[in-house]
């Protein structure tokens, strides 16, 4: 099977491949539909959905976000990161305010990680994410704030934190300043 070069039309096509609809992929993986129509048309709101619906596909998060597949390391450096995700909120007129994702690793076969840099604007409204597996976040400038389910934790440069993505979390950035963030998402097979 060919893969396409984006998130959105490899979830397409996997589904198609599959011989499944929007409404079975929507009713399988409690992603809704209307959700599901947004995202294979191009829109990525969250990572939460995209792991939903690789588990429902049975591929990993990997397969939807790379199509490459190296055997041995994969090396990444510096300023050659992955295609560019931007997760957008639910209002259209903030799609410049949503957190930026670099793909790192894109490629890597049988990964259990996906390693991001994340950019979180000043701006940015994100809204709590939850999905299954586990998160761990490394501040690489600026300062920022999980809110994880009803607790917040501030985190400035060289800080880091661990934590389960089942609860639900975002990263704020403070001080009216951009932030980038290591971050290291599990996902069980």
């Amino acid at each position: 099977m060919k893969s396409e070069a984006n998130p959105s039309a490899r979830i397409r096509t996997l589904r198609e491949t599959y011989g499944m609809s929007q409404e079975v992929l929507a009713e399988r993986s409690a992603v809704p539909l209307e959700l599901i129509k947004k995202i294979e048309a191009g829109i990525i709101p969250d990572l939460a959905p995209l792991v939903k619906i690789a588990r429902t596909l049975g591929v990993r998060l990997g397969t939807i976000l790379d199509e490459d597949r190296e055997l041995g390391p994969v090396l990444t450096r510096k300023g050659e990161g992955g295609e560019n995700l931007r997760f957008i909120t639910p209002n259209a007129q903030q799609r410049e305010n949503g957190l930026k994702y670099t793909v790192l690793a894109a490629g890597k076969a049988g990964r259990h990680m996906e390693p991001f840099i994340i950019e979180v604007p000043a701006k940015a409204d994100a809204p709590r994410s939850s999905h299954e597996g586990e998160e761990f976040f490394y501040v690489i400038s600026g300062h920022i704030r999980l809110e994880y389910g009803t607790l917040s934790y501030d985190l400035s440069e060289g800080d880091s934190i661990y934590y389960d993505s089942m609860v639900p979390h975002r990263a704020v950035a403070l001080d009216g300043q951009d932030a980038q963030v290591l971050a290291v998402v599990y996902t069980p097979v």
